[in-house]
């Protein structure tokens, strides 16, 4: 059985206030919803600590939110200071970046790593994996009743999560250490969100088959008799 990729607590709640701290930015731009204080600290906290409570539920566990008090202090913190600092922050875009893709490669190896701890096969702990990462934004457009951010052409956060959670068990598979194959994780994740943003990298569009093209038949050669 797989052992679980352990991170620090310092790390995990540097993740979630990332998570959270973008939540709230993102909320904060939807003027016209006229969010209070409360509504911008619920949208951060499900944005920071909603991948891990989709991961955990699904697991059948206690969410580890629950397990420490500084998860949801921390959330919570990040949410409102996301919100008051808003015009600041939004300025330092590439740190943001960088940290948002450092976050998902994050949440993709812990996720990964603990549902093969739980017994799950290959493909059901990638869709863990990917779900811990992108979690949280898909609760945030959900609150905010908006379509989902990462069905969207431009957007490979779900993408970047699978790649590098794909490799974490594929390394696994070959027997490489948990802790090496989670760190190539995190950077093979890290690097798939970063090269999107710089090269804006994006799926195609999908589009409806409008036409269906018809076969030609060839015409039928007839032969008529010749009379003597």
């Amino acid at each position: 059985m797989t052992v679980a990729f352990i991170v620090p607590l310092w790390a995990d709640l540097l993740a979630v206030g990332i998570g959270a701290t973008q939540g709230a930015l993102f909320a904060a731009q939807f003027r016209d919803r006229r969010l209070d204080l409360l509504g911008v600290a619920i949208i951060g906290i499900a944005t920071g600590l909603g991948g891990g409570f989709l991961r955990d539920i699904l697991l059948s566990e206690v969410p580890a939110a629950f397990s420490n008090n500084w998860y949801v202090l921390v959330a919570t913190a990040a949410a409102l200071l996301g919100m008051l600092l808003e015009r600041l922050i939004s300025r330092l875009g590439v740190l943001v970046n960088v940290l948002d893709a450092l976050t998902i490669g994050l949440f993709a190896a812990i996720g990964t790593t603990k549902a093969l701890a739980a017994g799950l096969p290959a493909v059901p702990a990638v869709f863990l994996g990917a779900l811990s990462a992108v979690g949280g934004s898909i609760l945030r457009d959900l609150l905010l009743n908006r379509p989902i951010a990462l069905m969207h052409v431009g957007s490979l956060y779900a993408i970047a999560a699978v790649v590098g959670s794909a490799s974490l068990v594929g390394l696994l598979a070959l027997g490489v250490p948990v802790f090496i194959a989670a760190i190539i994780c995190v950077a093979i994740t890290f690097g798939v969100r970063i090269l999107a943003v710089l090269f804006n990298w994006s799926l195609p569009e999908q589009k409806a088959i409008t036409t269906v093209p018809r076969i030609r038949r060839k015409p039928r050669s007839t032969k008529r008799g010749l009379e003597n």
